[in-house]
């Protein structure tokens, strides 16, 4: 079985921002406010979802949906530069066939606060 080390890993993202703000920014450049916003609600609406599933999901069942689900919110995290919810979605795709049931809830708990810290920052518009 492969344990996952969760207090060390939780110190160093704790020290990360939740949110880098220039990569909306960068969006922003890209494709404009409008269609910026549009997205990035999309990626909140999505990401709760995502989130929820998780937790339905068995991880002995379904580690290969895990992982892809895992490495889609990596993705788009990335995108919006929520670095900590995109560094925990990473460990959770890398990890997701080897990680005992009781890591892999330690895990969701991390993400669901590194997306709570994500929208916390969120500039309310």
């Amino acid at each position: 079985m492969f344990d996952v080390t969760v207090a060390p890993a939780r110190k160093a993202l704790d020290a990360a921002p939740a949110r880098e703000p220039r990569a909306y920014e960068a969006l922003v450049r890209e494709i404009g406010e409008d269609a910026a916003c549009e997205v990035r609600d999309v990626f909140w609406s999505e990401t709760c979802v995502r989130l929820q599933l998780f937790r339905t999901l068995s991880l002995a069942q379904h580690h290969a949906r895990i992982a892809r689900e895992a490495h889609s919110l990596k993705s788009a995290a990335g995108t919006f530069g929520y670095l900590r919810l995109a560094a925990l979605a990473l460990r959770l795709e890398e990890t997701a066939q080897g990680l005992g049931e009781a890591d892999f809830r330690a895990l969701l708990d991390l993400m669901d606060a590194a997306y709570a810290a994500a929208r916390a920052q969120e500039p309310q518009v």
